[in-house]
């Protein structure tokens, strides 16, 4: 068994999509941490004095930094110890700037090979003898000869509780599906997508209001502090197996996702407003322009869809409810709540929103 104390010493390759990093952590932390979204950690968490490996890694849209707070909040005492870190694998080929890249800071070693599968990257992995990688938001598939260099396995950390969600956007789409609850998953993967066995779970309730933006940096230090804990554990955890009867999909956004259907419920046009932000946004016409909406808010009421009901608040009818808009963006020019929008644009009721310019 992989003992705490010797897991620093385990060779360790960390993937990320903006910025991932090994580093040798010593945990002291208690066995509860207060946290604002109010998750819990589905097993028990591990504390004591041994120094345990993260690996840190950017989870779409955060990138990776909030992950080294959170195991300050941890109360762990992060140290780099460059004999037992491999770096970073990134999936840009354009260098990234100590800024948004912890890793560079820290200085490790980062390599960004175009496409991971190809033949030279594989040999470059194969060479640093990693006995586990670390894989957080690539957005490449790994390839099953990249997953057999790691003995022990690749870890992922997916934003949802899988099987739920599995795919390219499980933050964004719980959100438009209207879900309450979501969380993170490690897992072990394999070829396919998200369907490797899983480790730990960390649950998290969402709030009423809560955007992608904001879920998304919650659950980048839920995911960090699950992570910790799996690579602690990794040779006792019992691996689980997904249920392909309860996988449902999230897959890559597109721009057209954003086109706003007033025919559709108010509650369901909300939460498609929270879900789909920063891009591609949810957008309507206003006099024959694109109108971004950034907030909004589901109301009680009635009215043909798309009419304007009143103006201070903005409120608009759906096919179901009425949806009053809180902050919008008219097509060049910039971010404003709807109250202003509404009195520059000199909005009366009876006005309407989606349709074309005659």
């Amino acid at each position: 068994m992989l003992r705490r104390a010797q897991l620093a010493a385990v060779p360790l390759l960390a993937f990320g999509l903006f910025c991932a990093a090994a580093a040798q952590v010593t945990m002291s932390a208690p066995a509860t941490t207060a946290d604002p979204g109010g998750y819990s950690i589905t097993q028990s968490r591990a504390v004591g004095n041994g120094p345990t490996m993260l690996a840190i890694g950017g989870m779409w849209p955060t990138p990776c930094a909030p992950t080294f707070e959170t195991a300050k909040l941890a109360g762990a005492d992060l140290r780099v110890d460059a004999r037992t870190m491999l770096g970073l694998c990134a999936n840009q080929p354009t260098p990234f700037s100590i800024e948004v890249n912890p890793a560079l800071a820290l200085g490790l070693p980062v390599y960004q090979p175009e496409r991971v599968r190809r033949p030279e990257a594989v040999e470059y992995l194969r060479a640093l003898g990693a006995e586990a990688m670390v894989v957080v938001g690539y957005g490449q598939i790994i390839p099953q000869n990249v997953i057999d260099l790691a003995p022990r396995g690749i870890i992922n950390v997916h934003a949802s509780l899988l099987p739920k969600y599995r795919g390219a956007g499980p933050i964004q789409w719980s959100l438009i599906n209207g879900e309450t609850r979501t969380g993170v998953t490690t897992m072990k993967i394999d070829a396919g997508l998200d369907t490797g066995d899983m480790l730990l779970k960390a649950e998290t309730a969402i709030g009423p209001e809560e955007n992608a933006i904001e879920l998304g940096k919650r659950l980048a230090v839920l995911g960090a502090e699950l992570l910790v804990e799996t690579l602690a554990r990794l040779d006792t955890i019992v691996p689980e197996k997904q249920d392909p009867a309860q996988a449902t999909l999230a897959p890559l956004l597109k721009k057209e996702d954003g086109h706003l259907d007033w025919h559709q419920p108010a509650a369901a046009i909300h939460n498609r407003v929270r879900g789909l932000q920063p891009w591609p946004g949810v957008q309507t016409l206003f006099r024959g322009l694109p109108l971004l909406i950034w907030k909004s808010r589901a109301t009680q009421g009635s009215g043909a869809p798309g009419t304007v009901l009143s103006t201070r608040p903005l409120v608009v009818a759906a096919g179901e409810g009425t949806l009053e808009l809180i902050e919008v963006q008219l097509e060049g020019r910039k971010r404003m709540p709807a109250a202003d929008f509404a009195n520059g644009q000199r909005l009366t009721e009876n006005d309407k929103l989606g349709e074309a310019r005659s």
